[in-house]
């Protein structure tokens, strides 16, 4: 799909300014607050607590349907039986987009019949992920143990609205250092984020703001999703480097996507499957990367990177301005079908570098490696895979998890991650895309059975317009939230150029 890329300007700005002001009166207003990624409630797979809470979630403002994320329950899953698993995962996604948009348009009358919600949306949907489910495990089974218990993750429920429970919960702090044991930002990163900062100040801020000032498609942003990042205290602390780490660097220059290539495919999560990640990605790097695309394809493919040795392919959400102009994909999928709304940004600059491993050496990353950082559907899995990390040019010393930025005029949204740094030593890839690869903890060590691969450090910078009024695409369930951030990667440096960017690490160098 050809797009044309535009930049900020002012005109831009000034419609950004006043839709800011639309989105809500405090969305301009200083916040000193860190929310947990995983804040609102949440659901077991148990039944009967299943309906107590659907019930519950009747008769106030509800947000989006929370579903188990069933690829974190799954066993090995045998090789053979990958395709079909994949196709239906990628199918459970298809059917929740589905209810989404069902229930996004009788949400006034659900909020006051918990009845219609079961009988119209959560029931009917039940059914389908239980069929799902079936196929799962008798596709598993037919070549190694068949899985138990999974009809457990089949319900799902009514969320309410972040909000209802703003002010409640606990300063912030828990969930964000969860880097020290592999589940959220690399090392100590996040160490500090959130602590003795108060979520309750956001109830008062947001109250009553309601739900129709949820951004441009009407599922998000909100105005409480953005905190100025003037009022956020440096919070970023590194492992310390120890005798025997390994210091260099190697930068690859790929480009910011400015031909434009987008699509709402996942190749590394529904491989085989058109739009199955529900929204955009930016594309840079190996220019052969859509659903169907095999490691020969990625292998022969074009790329953007100007050493051509690496045809790796990097990509990530897109980032749109919520400012009422529609993109040329506002009728297809992955944009306007799946309540991806706005004008698509391209970065005004994106590094990629690859770094070291605070105490020890690194080894070879396997070609075709996949790395996925950060979890798409973070707001309803909880923050245990969580990895977005926003921040602004000049104040990259503070970090946020869960809310975009404010940033001050002249000053830039940044969006980065650091990928997971240890290897199995084995696979490329896992059944659910995460156990193969894993984070340090906050000293830099790798856990038993691992070994510190080169760390591939992302940063996208965007020129927006200063407060709200930008999100990154997402499943619609997931509101455009910040927490879902992410970002995939496959390798497919050959074999000299990976062995250079190895040797240049591991003796300290800074190289291109």
């Amino acid at each position: 799909m050809g797009r044309n890329r535009k930049r900020s300007t002012l005109a831009n700005r000034a419609i950004v300014a006043s839709a800011a002001l639309i989105l809500g009166g405090g969305g301009l207003v200083a916040v000193n607050t860190y929310a947990s990624a995983g804040e609102g409630w949440s659901w077991s797979g148990q039944q009967n607590e299943q309906t107590q809470n659907q019930t519950k979630g009747a008769g106030q403002n509800v947000s989006t349907i929370d579903c188990p994320e069933v690829a974190n329950d799954l066993p090995d899953v045998p090789e053979q039986a990958r395709p079909e698993v994949d196709r239906e995962l990628a199918a459970m996604d298809s059917q929740i987009t589905d209810a989404y948009q069902k229930f996004a348009d009788q949400k006034e009358q659900i909020e006051q019949d918990p009845q219609l919600a079961n009988n119209a949306i959560l029931n009917p949907l039940k059914d389908k992920r239980l069929a799902s489910i079936d196929r799962i495990s008798v596709s598993i089974g037919r070549a190694g143990q068949q899985p138990k218990g999974l009809d457990s993750l089949a319900p799902c429920a009514l969320r309410p609205d972040d909000n209802v429970n703003a002010g409640e919960g606990d300063n912030g702090g828990d969930g964000q250092g969860d880097g020290q044991d592999g589940n959220g930002q690399d090392g100590g990163q996040d160490d500090g984020q959130g602590d003795g900062q108060d979520d309750g100040q956001n109830g008062g801020q947001d109250d009553g703001q309601g739900n129709d000032q949820r951004g441009q498609g009407g599922n998000g942003p909100e105005a409480a999703d953005f905190v100025d990042i003037q009022s956020v205290e440096p919070n970023v602390q590194q492992p310390q480097q120890r005798r025997g780490g390994s210091r260099g660097s190697f930068a690859t220059a790929c480009g910011t996507n400015e031909n434009g290539k987008f699509n709402p495919d996942n190749v590394i999560v529904a491989p085989g499957v058109s739009n199955g990640a529900h929204h955009m990605h930016d594309y840079v790097g190996n220019q052969a990367n859509d659903a169907f695309a095999s490691d020969d394809d990625l292998a022969n493919g074009d790329t953007t990177c100007q050493n051509e040795g690496d045809k790796s392919t990097y990509y990530w959400p897109v980032l749109r301005l919520q400012n009422g102009q529609a993109e040329n994909d506002a009728n297809a999928d992955g944009g306007g079908k799946d309540q991806n709304v706005g004008e698509i940004q391209t970065p005004s600059e994106v590094t990629l570098n690859f770094v070291g491993n605070p105490r020890s050496k690194v080894t070879a990353m396997p070609r075709f490696l996949r790395i996925i950082t950060g979890d798409a559907k973070a707001l309803t899995n909880g923050d245990a895979n969580a990895n977005a990390s926003w921040s602004c040019t000049g104040f990259e010393d503070r970090q946020l998890k869960d809310k975009y930025p404010i940033c001050p005029e002249g000053s830039q949204v940044v969006r980065s991650f650091k990928f997971q740094s240890c290897w199995d030593g084995q696979n490329t890839d896992s059944a659910n895309h995460r156990t193969h690869v894993a984070f340090a903890d906050g000293n830099g060590n790798c856990g038993n059975g691992f070994q510190a691969i080169p760390q591939l450090v992302q940063r996208i910078v965007y020129d927006v317009p200063p407060g709200p009024g930008f999100a990154v695409d997402s499943f619609p369930e997931q509101l455009h939230k910040p927490v879902t951030d992410h970002g995939d990667f496959i390798n497919v440096f050959d074999e000299n150029l990976m062995n250079q960017v190895v040797n240049c690490i591991n003796g300290g160098k800074k190289c291109t």
